[in-house]
């Protein structure tokens, strides 16, 4: 009966066991069959874009070639030296070697092109310019080229300046099969609409191709279909022979359709063919990849992961046969429901023991009874405030920004922070933390040594421990200060309460200092007198826009507070608000600023160093002197118009002036002319002049009024001042120019 139990319960466990196996490789497959399909997706998109980004290229090159071909042929007919043997039945021998030293210029400049083509068929001449090869004057039957005759007699069939590709031989003892672009220019004006003269350019296929040409140990392929339907190698540019099936897919899924790509048969291979769209010369460009490049790295990972999926079955049911024989269930279920209560316990009571502490140290439920010690004794404080003790506040520094950027890991830091600091002072002291919900965590330390009492390198060097820890694990920065040791629990609040406002001389001495409570307090005994004459000087400078002097007013006042008690510290500031508050209403209203509400000032809850302080101020200084300098500009420009429309408007009268125009504005002349200066670069007087010669002028070209009339009408004393102005600013006389413009 007993093995039978035994027996059955082993079957249990190994159904489990097993169950949960299955389920496991069950997981793998179909996670690997989801992934594959995923990932073969995904391989096909991203080749596709890399062949389409490498094929686009390669079709705008050969666009931007087809533009430079076309206008270097009718730079060619343009040329007078190459017109010569272009038009001319015989050109004498002068023209010739003219003409093809210029062909051969033309051909160095642009390294792209294989040869240059100027045919006469008055002539029955060829004149080539070739890289290689063929190079002089050639009759057509001693051309090696025979191609492009066959292309000069049916060049109706073909587009104007569209690129016709082609293998050709140039004659030459090695490498005489070139690949390349032709672009035919010709001249077939007439009756019977023969070629008169042709202008041929053959642009290097490499050089166009070179971002589709598929290197020698490739297997992939490229190819061109043309606007003729010509499907030809990008390598060879030579005719690629179809099948059926693939000349079917070429006409019915690639021509004339928009860029894509389907999975096809291609030299009995399946492959992935990414095609791009029809370009401005018709052509699409097609790459042809097969399957099995494509999805080799997908297919290893799958199988990989089928292997691990069968490892694991077989490990499972091997597993699961050993552990069925020791398992016991029920055991392991108290197991785990006594870890969780546990678990829940323990984080209660840290919580319960967190807001205890907390309650003590900020004098909420202050220490009076010994039913309290044990009670603390039980939440597991042993801490003995009875004994010395002493408190360092560790303050985050950065503390608006770290809480921001890691609100939903806050908690953790800092419960990392506590861990820090009762390793690091555990080894010394009796430690308790407690995290003050704020920027701070406060360290509970109780005195074991009496040399502390008069020796504080140890508790600066476990301070300094504990910046460094937190610096290099956790990139957090730290500002910690500590008290004096004290023995009382009743002053626990009021030392919190010191060490708080010490603290707070971080303002001071910055990010990451190690501050003694005991030496701010005793900058209680110092005597502050605000310094009104500097506040007076950084009014004056604020209102006369002196904005470096301010600045060093305005830190002078506040830096030399570092040696007083905080709060004197807080008063100082709020004088300065008040202060600097008015003078910017007050230089707003002064100056018609535009006035976005109230002036919010920084406060020194919102800093933590007076850099930052200082930051915020300078700011505000310069945003209003921002508005004044813009505003000053605008008026200038203004002014600048007012006296142009002035002068446009009075030039005709001879008592037009500086002087003039200063009256009427009522403005000083010596202001008005140098504003004006600063402002066009050009002094007011000759601008004067400069109108009333543009008018001058005018009269002179349109109209047969005797030059005194038009002295009087734009503005000239006489007509002899006339003539000598405008001699010396047009080195001719008003006849002369008026002869010149209607000869």
């Amino acid at each position: 009966m007993r093995l039978n139990k035994i027996g059955n319960k082993r079957a249990l466990y190994s159904k489990v066991l097993v169950s949960m196996t299955l389920c496991v490789s069950l997981t793998f497959l179909v996670s690997t069959i989801i992934y594959y399909k995923y990932y073969i997706g995904v391989e096909k998109t991203q080749a596709f874009r890399s062949d389409l980004s490498n094929l686009t290229q390669t079709s705008k090159e050969v666009v931007n070639m087809t533009e430079a071909a076309q206008s270097l042929s009718f730079q060619i007919y343009r040329n007078s030296t190459v017109s010569k043997i272009v038009f001319y039945d015989k050109p004498d021998i002068y023209d010739v070697t003219a003409a093809m030293s210029e062909l051969r210029n033309y051909l160095n400049s642009m390294p792209y092109i294989e040869s240059i083509y100027v045919y006469n068929p008055s002539s029955g001449r060829l004149y080539i310019s070739s890289s290689e090869g063929q190079n002089g004057v050639f009759t057509e039957k001693e051309l090696v080229d025979t191609n492009i005759l066959d292309i000069l007699n049916h060049y109706r069939e073909y587009k104007p300046f569209t690129p016709i590709p082609r293998v050709y031989s140039n004659g030459a003892e090695q490498n005489d099969q070139v690949r390349a672009y032709t672009f035919l220019c010709y001249d077939a004006i007439g009756w019977d609409r023969a070629i008169n003269s042709a202008v041929i350019v053959n642009i290097s296929a490499p050089w166009i191709n070179k971002e589709i040409t598929s290197p020698a140990d490739s297997r992939s392929s490229t190819f061109i279909l043309g606007d003729q339907g010509a499907f030809l190698s990008g390598n060879t540019l030579e005719q690629q022979p179809l099948s059926p099936q693939e000349a079917n897919w070429v006409q019915q899924r690639i021509k004339g359709q928009k860029a894509g790509y389907f999975i096809d048969k291609f030299d009995g291979m399946s492959s992935l063919i990414s095609y791009t769209a029809p370009d401005d010369l018709s052509w699409q460009y097609v790459r042809i990849t097969p399957y099995d490049i494509i999805t080799e790295q997908t297919n290893n990972i799958r199988n990989a992961t089928l292997l691990i999926a069968a490892v694991i079955f077989v490990a499972g049911i091997g597993f699961s046969w050993l552990m069925s024989r020791s398992l016991y269930l029920p055991i392991d279920r108290i197991v785990k429901e006594m870890n969780v209560l546990e678990s829940e316990k323990r984080d209660s009571m840290f919580t319960i023991k967190q807001n205890t502490l907390r309650d003590l140290v900020l004098g909420l439920k202050p220490l009076q009874s010994i039913q309290q010690v044990e009670k603390l004794q039980q939440l597991g404080i042993h801490f003995t405030f009875s004994d010395d003790y002493r408190l360092i506040l560790l303050r985050i520094d950065d503390y608006k920004d770290y809480r921001e950027a890691r609100s939903s890991y806050l908690l953790a830091y800092k419960f990392a922070i506590m861990n820090i600091a009762s390793e690091i002072c555990g080894q010394t002291y009796r430690v308790e933390t407690v995290d003050m919900n704020d920027d701070g965590i406060l360290v509970l330390l109780n005195i074991v040594d009496p040399k502390e009492y008069s020796d504080t390198v140890l508790i600066e060097t476990l301070l300094r421990q504990i910046q460094q820890a937190c610096s290099d694990y956790l990139k957090i920065s730290l500002t910690l200060t500590y008290s004096h040791i004290d023995h009382n629990p009743q002053q626990l609040p009021q030392l919190y309460k010191q060490v708080r406002e010490a603290s707070n001389h971080r303002l001071f001495y910055g990010h990451g200092c190690i501050i003694s409570a005991g030496s701010i307090n005793e900058l209680q005994a110092n005597a502050y007198h605000y310094p009104t004459e500097k506040e007076k000087k950084l009014v004056d400078t604020l209102m006369s826009g002196k904005i470096e002097d301010a600045r060093e007013h305005f830190s002078s006042i506040i830096r030399e507070t570092a040696s007083y008690p905080f709060p004197t510290v807080q008063l100082a500031v709020s004088r300065l608000s008040v202060t600097i508050k008015e003078i910017i209403n007050t230089v707003q209203k002064r100056n018609r600023l535009q006035n976005e509400g109230d002036v919010q000032l920084p406060t020194l809850d919102a800093v933590e160093t007076v850099d930052e302080l200082e930051l915020a101020f300078f700011a505000l200084f310069s945003g209003m002197y921002e508005q004044l300098a813009e505003k000053k500009s605008s008026k200038q420009h203004d002014l600048v118009r007012l006296i142009n429309q002035k002068i446009n408007g009075a030039y005709m009268e001879p008592s037009l002036s500086l002087n003039q125009i200063a009256d009427e504005l009522d403005m000083s002349p010596i202001y008005i002319s140098r504003l004006y200066k600063q402002q066009t670069l050009t002094s007011i007087v000759d601008v004067i002049l400069e109108v009333r010669m543009r008018e001058v002028c005018s009269l002179l070209e349109n109209t047969d009024l005797p030059v005194t009339t038009i002295a009087e009408r734009c503005g000239f004393t006489s007509s002899s001042y006339l003539h000598r102005m405008f001699k010396r600013s047009f080195g001719t006389t008003p006849n002369d120019y008026r002869r010149s413009k209607h000869a």
